[in-house]
């Protein structure tokens, strides 16, 4: 009944006005966080080398070079002990980039690391087409890794050279046979596909589904296209400018391929067949801890992020800091929102969960909020709290989409202000690309 791009604009508008305090960010001294009061907390490590820098993407990465890379995962570990003396407890670890598997000798002696500090047993590790090869899946399933996410994109060859990635990773058809090959190695095998791209026709989604169902795979993700105002205009010569208004008829799109043939959602866009595990770590615990140059933790109401200059990280390691460098501790207001926000991106509240976490106060803070769901037909009541419905899975998949263009916003001024830094101080903090040449020679 409210399936309008009218109520969908209404939607956005009111979600960046109730969350425009979330990233106001203030410097900190870096010292190891506290642990949180209750609840389970997961492990976050950035590892931001790639092998090329995708015109499209926004996260934090560096060309990779494997002197800064070595310096980068000693420091990685370093960073790790410290979280572990200060006593705090992962149920599990997320390695993203970047990809991390640009090392594949110092990834895996960190998640060794992490599991004997740990005992986590859920270990997820990102990766790109061109690493789906022995020995390193064997080394990596060995290892103790539960969840191999690949970054494919898409299977569409056109798509793939406007994404510079056809030439470094391997056509579509390529990239389908190495999935197929190893899909049944790992409990869980994710397979990353973004929609929304300026060139994509819904025929280029619908077949990029049906092979993927083809593979073998128990897990995708379909991410919308997500930028910053630096990746609009990276994008502009080779990919184009993404049209918004297409968002809902694809979404729509991807659930008509997916849920008949049993994959069901366990995030706004990520499905399972399965497996265990999902995409994103905010849905599995409410805390995290986010260690290497570029990440986010969020610990009790606080949002921490660490320093985008990978030689200023390595300093601090050294200097018996953190990587951290900026904080904000969310209001109470704004803290229940964006517990509610990573809740109902999970696919639904448990009443009984957020009233021992947070009290009543939830409830009465977040009665509109609540209200608007239902009315929209967003989220039904049950017995147990609130589940949300096609409608409220596309808008959630909005909401949180614009959530992390904030962030990326933010990743923006971050490596903005570390070239400011580079100006003003010569060598004191250099930016990535200056740094890899200083490595690299």
């Amino acid at each position: 009944m409210f399936a309008t791009g009218l109520v969908d604009s209404a939607l956005i508008r009111l979600f960046r006005f109730r969350t425009r305090g979330f990233l106001k960010m203030q410097e900190t001294d870096g010292r190891v966080p506290p642990v949180p009061q209750e609840g389970g907390c997961y492990l976050y490590v950035h590892v931001p080398f790639c092998e090329v820098l995708c015109p499209f993407c926004s996260f934090h990465r560096v060309q990779h070079c494997h002197d800064l890379a070595l310096r980068y995962f000693a420091a990685l570990r370093s960073e790790i002990r410290r979280y572990h003396a200060a006593g705090f407890k992962f149920s599990g670890v997320y390695f993203g980039g970047g990809t991390p598997t640009t090392e594949p000798d110092e990834l895996l002696a960190t998640i060794a690391l992490v599991k004997e500090l740990f005992g986590v047993k859920e270990v997820s590790v990102e990766t790109n087409p061109k690493d789906l090869q022995e020995p390193l899946l064997s080394k990596l399933r060995a290892g103790g890794v539960t969840r191999l996410s690949v970054g494919v994109q898409s299977f569409d060859d056109q798509l793939l050279q406007e994404m510079d990635r056809y030439a470094k990773y391997g056509n579509g058809a390529e990239t389908a046979e190495r999935i197929r090959n190893a899909a049944a190695m790992f409990p869980t095998f994710n397979v990353d596909l973004i929609f929304n791209q300026p060139h994509q026709s819904v025929a280029s989604l619908e077949r990029d589904l049906d092979i993927f169902l083809s593979l073998g795979a128990n897990q995708v993700s379909c991410y919308p296209l997500m930028t910053s105002p630096t990746t609009l205009r990276r994008m502009q010569g080779a990919m184009g400018q993404p049209d918004r208004r297409r968002l809902r008829k694809l979404f729509h799109t991807i659930l008509g391929k997916l849920r008949p043939a049993g994959f069901a959602p366990s995030s706004a866009w990520c499905f399972t067949r399965q497996g265990q595990g999902t995409d994103e770590y905010i849905v599995a615990s409410e805390n995290y801890v986010g260690v290497g140059s570029g990440a986010f933790s969020y610990l009790d109401g606080t949002l921490y992020a660490t320093t985008f200059s990978l030689n200023a990280y390595e300093q601090r390691v050294r200097d018996g800091l953190t990587g951290i460098v900026t904080r904000h501790q969310l209001s109470t207001g704004d803290a229940l929102r964006y517990t509610l926000l990573t809740r109902m991106f999970g696919l639904g509240l448990d009443r009984e969960w957020a009233r021992q976490r947070h009290g009543r106060k939830f409830f009465w803070r977040l009665w509109g909020e609540l209200r608007t769901l239902e009315i929209l037909g967003a989220a039904n009541r049950t017995q147990r709290g609130w589940e949300l419905t096609p409608d409220g899975m596309y808008w959630l998949m909005l909401m949180m989409s614009e959530f992390f263009e904030s962030v990326n916003s933010y990743r923006d001024a971050m490596r903005a202000h570390v070239r400011t830094e580079l100006e003003s101080h010569g060598k004191a903090v250099l930016q990535p690309q200056r740094e890899r040449a200083l490595a690299c020679g």
